[in-house]
């Protein structure tokens, strides 16, 4: 296999250089306020076992079109003036979104560890219920 000009260690690494981090303790104690939007990048299956109650879900994929109020996929909830803070489960993927997210002129930070210590750490934790059958 050809060696990569970069890593996605490296990537991540570069972007968490450059990006405000939030430490998971901290986020807790903002979970209910107001002027605060929790966005979970995680794939829907991820999130289906478990979510900060109150956060908006906006796919990985789709995070860069949603915040952008000139694409057609563009969601009004990006356009608060409000404190974003993304999420994924271990902190390299939403690294990696705000890094890109700051790129495009758009304020955002990041939980540094992720969505698996927000559970270690008594974080509140919603789970829908399945569809009945």
């Amino acid at each position: 296999m050809k060696k990569l000009k970069i890593s996605a260690a490296d990537m991540v690494a570069a972007a968490r250089a450059r990006i405000q981090e939030v430490e998971t303790a901290d986020l807790i104690g903002l979970v209910d306020d107001p002027d605060v939007v929790i966005v979970d990048i995680r794939d829907v299956r991820e999130r289906g076992r478990g979510f900060i109650p109150g956060s908006v879900h906006a796919p990985r994929g789709m995070v860069e079109f949603w915040i952008d109020p000139d694409s057609l996929y563009y969601k009004p909830v990006f356009g608060q003036d409000k404190r974003y803070v993304f999420h994924c489960a271990s902190g390299w993927r939403s690294a990696l979104t705000v890094a890109t997210l700051q790129d495009m002129g758009f304020e955002a930070s990041h939980l540094r560890e992720g969505f698996s210590t927000w559970v270690e750490h008594g974080g509140p934790v919603e789970v829908l219920d399945a569809k009945p059958q």
